[in-house]
């Protein structure tokens, strides 16, 4: 038995992702701000210091993902 069908079906989801995923371009760029500001310098980027925007861009990508979206 061979897993193509198994390879082709991923590879089918994977072709999709950026187009789901475009729709979050705004919680994406607010992360990388919020990155970029907190690891600017001479400081050093800390666990949970851009939580609630990797929130939001996590929450906006298992919108765009969840099966009978878009």
């Amino acid at each position: 038995m061979s897993g193509r069908g198994v390879w082709l079906r991923a590879r089918a989801r994977l072709r999709r992702f950026p187009a789901l995923l475009a729709g979050c371009g705004e919680q994406a760029a607010a992360y990388g701000r919020c990155v970029a500001a907190a690891a600017g310098g001479t400081a050093e980027l800390r666990r949970d210091t851009c939580l609630e925007e990797f929130r939001a861009l996590r929450d906006c990508f298992a919108r765009a993902v969840r099966p009978g979206a878009g």
